[in-house]
């Protein structure tokens, strides 16, 4: 298994497996335990090599294991965690970090107080799509950024992603976290604050419906964000399209720009920004963004900040924002109201 921080994944379904491959083509950790609810995903778990655990309680009284991953449905994240990091055990938990704001402040402040790292894998900071628009706004080809759009729409593409042994419509189900926001949104807003920095949000409005795949949650969702430069952001996730309009659309005083969509998900398709200068009708590409960090990467920065070796690639700090705005865009939503946003909230880049 190697010398590399010891690390027990609490959920096994389709993303956890997908983490321990990551994990295992990495030099700096490596998957020591599963705990898992269903036998066939720990059978699974076990046939990789990993000790596996009927609960979460028996894997952390495991020495080998120094770090966690929180790989379960968005519910379960926060007490997860909070018991992991009270049992002096390190934790990288998936995105979205917790249900609220509330939630992930005191993840935060758990983390300080134990002395223990805290991650979360936003590893869509580093996708080809988001670097090539980040590289081309700071260029300056757009002028002043006016408006910045960024979608997903997809028929059906919440339903069935997850493994099927257990729940697999959960994404589509309030009590587990289900939604397009807390889902896709996440990132996207994520992404959205991070391209305008450090432009300020300062209002938030938003729609969330479930129309065809759920009753409870969001299958659509539109959030828009006024920025204290006077752009406006826009993150949408539609699962019940099947005319999907463009990845992104930004408008500049100096132009626009926009990608395709790809129903594979296919980053690269997304980086591919056209873009036109403004009063002109020729197109021209513009050129990607330096390469980011892969998800072995993100694994080994992890590992090397368990070690005392720098911070990792994403610290809980610089998700607050995010979090934040995702509650907000809820609250929105439920009360059909724009949202200011306080000019006193120190937020982390």
């Amino acid at each position: 298994m190697g010398d590399g921080v010891g690390v027990g994944i609490v959920g096994y379904g389709r993303i956890g497996h997908e983490h321990a491959g990551w994990i295992g083509r990495g030099s700096s950790a490596h998957v020591v335990a599963v705990t898992d609810p269903t036998p066939a995903r720990r059978a699974l778990a076990e046939r990789g090599g990993a000790k596996v655990y009927d609960d979460l309680d028996a894997m952390l009284k495991d020495e080998q294991v120094e770090a966690v991953l929180v790989s379960t449905p968005t519910s379960l994240h926060f007490d997860q965690a909070m018991e992991a990091l009270a049992m002096g055990k390190h934790v990288m938990v998936e995105k979205p970090m917790t249900l609220d704001i509330v939630q992930a402040s005191d993840l935060v402040e758990q983390a300080r107080s134990c002395r223990r790292v805290l991650s979360v894998f936003h590893n869509r900071r580093w996708d080809a799509d988001f670097l090539a628009v980040g590289a081309a706004i700071k260029s300056g080809v757009f002028g002043k950024v006016t408006s910045i759009e960024s979608r997903l729409g997809q028929w059906g593409s919440c339903v069935g992603p997850a493994t099927p042994d257990w729940r697999p419509n959960w994404r589509n189900e309030a009590a587990w976290g289900g939604g397009g926001l807390l889902d896709w949104g996440s990132h996207f807003i994520d992404q959205i604050w991070r391209l305008m920095w450090p432009a300020r949000p300062v209002r938030i409005y938003a729609q969330l419906r479930g129309n065809v795949w759920t009753q409870d949650s969001d299958d659509f969702a539109r959030v828009l964000i006024d920025f204290d430069g006077g752009a406006v952001g826009m993150v949408e996730i539609n699962t019940a399209t099947m005319h999907p309009l463009p990845r992104w659309h930004i408008d500049g005083t100096a132009g626009t720009a926009e990608s395709p969509f790809s129903r594979e998900f296919d980053v690269n398709r997304w980086a591919e920004l056209d873009f036109s200068a403004a009063g002109g009708e020729q197109r021209r590409r513009l050129p990607a963004g330096e390469a980011g960090l892969s998800e072995v990467e993100i694994w080994d920065r992890f590992a090397r900040a368990v070690r005392g070796e720098g911070k990792p690639a994403v610290t809980a700090e610089s998700v607050v924002l995010t979090m934040a705005l995702l509650d907000m865009a809820s609250e929105s939503s439920r009360l059909g109201i724009a949202i200011p946003i306080a000019e006193s909230e120190q937020w982390v880049y």
